[in-house]
């Protein structure tokens, strides 16, 4: 065995958008998704609307060899992988005087929440433009920019949990965005009210977004007929 490779604090994670073909077998691939959570990782699948992608599983694990047995052994069982997302769970600079519980669940998140089907992940990065260069304002206003931001997003507190994963280095953007929802309307709500604050709208840059529907493997694949 390979030695782990593990975060000093925090979870390894990595967002994985497949679609299904002729030869994808949902029995291995179930088997695959079991395998991983009798190891102790977490392993969440969600259904996706739209043409990018037909399912979403979103992994974390101490061990980035365990999501790469997962991503193998899903692929082995005839599913396409068509987009990935790698990151680790974090604690932003800006919010290091919150409570070491709240710490805990950033860090080490238990997903998916029960009353929340509905899911949604979007990469993002703050600009680095000449007129909006996130990277030139000093802490203390990047601070007060991010509080507004997350007073924003607690306004949701109840319809939406926010799972924020940072990426800088290890893929194309800066952070990993997944959102669970009660309602797939809160999505839209969420996005579109934090739009307005000074952080994004001046200084947000964001990826594709994929939106589905929460459900457990054996389940998912019997909605889109794979046997």
């Amino acid at each position: 065995m390979p030695q782990p490779s593990s975060p000093t604090v925090g979870l390894a994670v990595v967002h994985l958008f497949f679609q299904v073909g002729p030869l994808t077998d949902a029995t291995e691939a179930i088997a695959a998704i079991d395998a991983a959570r009798a190891a102790g990782d977490q392993v969440i699948t969600a259904a996706l609307l739209g043409h990018k992608a037909d399912i979403a599983v979103m992994a974390l694990s101490g061990d980035q060899w365990n999501l790469r047995r997962l991503q193998t052994a899903l692929v082995a069982a005839g599913l396409e992988l068509v987009d990935s997302y790698v990151s680790i769970t974090e604690i932003s600079e800006y919010a290091q005087g919150v409570p070491d519980e709240m710490k805990q669940a950033r860090l080490y998140p238990q997903l998916p929440p029960a009353d929340k089907p509905a899911f949604c992940f979007y990469p993002m990065s703050k600009k680095r433009e000449a007129d909006a260069n996130w990277f030139t304002l000093d802490f203390e206003r990047r601070k007060e920019l991010m509080y507004e931001h997350g007073a924003s997003g607690r306004k949701f507190a109840g319809r939406v949990l926010q799972v924020i994963t940072g990426s800088t280095g290890t893929d194309d953007y800066e952070w990993g965005v997944t959102l669970f929802c009660v309602n797939p309307d809160d999505i839209k709500d969420v996005v579109y009210t934090m739009r307005f604050d000074e952080a994004s709208a001046v200084y947000g840059d964001f990826g594709s977004f994929y939106v589905g529907m929460v459900a457990e493997p054996a389940a998912l694949f019997g909605e889109l007929g794979v046997d």
